[in-house]
């Protein structure tokens, strides 16, 4: 199993993964991204900007995206001025 954040995937790892894309977007457009697991069994999620899915993929780890969650649930990413 591979641990780390390697950001190439090959044509095989991108057809495997199950985009999500959160129930808060509208179909209005927007800026919105997708996330889905790896089909490799690492854990790895990759993500995506859902209005360009040709474009690039970020590849987290499964303690990086659990450590985002828990700090997007604990509000650490309400930015204010």
């Amino acid at each position: 199993m591979e641990t780390g954040t390697a950001q190439e995937l090959s044509s095989e790892d991108l057809a495997g993964i199950r985009w999500h894309k959160s129930s808060r977007s509208n179909s209005n457009g927007g800026q919105c991204v997708e996330a889905g697991p790896l089909a490799d069994g690492s854990g790895r999620i990759a993500v995506r900007h859902s209005r360009h899915p040709e474009g690039s993929v970020i590849v987290y780890t499964r303690a990086e995206w659990d450590a985002f969650l828990a700090g997007a649930r604990d509000g650490e990413f309400d930015f204010t001025e």
